[in-house]
């Protein structure tokens, strides 16, 4: 295989990480999204509870009012919200990164020729 030119390989490494830091942002994301979904769910719980209300903390289980675990419940999901937010710019970024670096890659390899074994 011929040697690629120091440019190419560059580019070659900055799109390998890029994928990689897109499947770490992918991952952190969906699992942002999930915690998303037991917030909601357990907000959904709390209003339809009647009776005690008790919450995790740690390894314990305690009892709260449900006026406190309500308000934890919506600035947790506040966070988290803007979590997914960022972490949503950051995949559309490397998207976009990945593209221009792909059309680079291409662009500079068109020229060459592949070598034979």
């Amino acid at each position: 295989m011929a040697e690629l030119p120091p440019e190419i390989e560059s580019k070659l490494a900055e799109f390998q990480g890029s994928q990689e830091q897109l499947q770490l942002v992918s991952a952190q994301k969906m699992q942002v999204k999930m915690q998303l979904d037991e917030v909601d769910a357990a907000a959904e719980a709390l209003k339809g509870a009647t009776g005690k209300v008790f919450k995790s903390v740690g390894m314990l289980v305690l009892e709260s009012d449900r006026e406190t675990v309500s308000r934890e419940l919506a600035e947790r999901k506040e966070a988290l919200s803007v979590r997914a937010q960022v972490l949503g710019k950051q995949e559309e970024r490397l998207r976009k990164r990945l593209l221009e670096l792909r059309s680079e890659i291409e662009s500079a390899t068109k020229g060459m020729k592949p070598s034979g074994g």
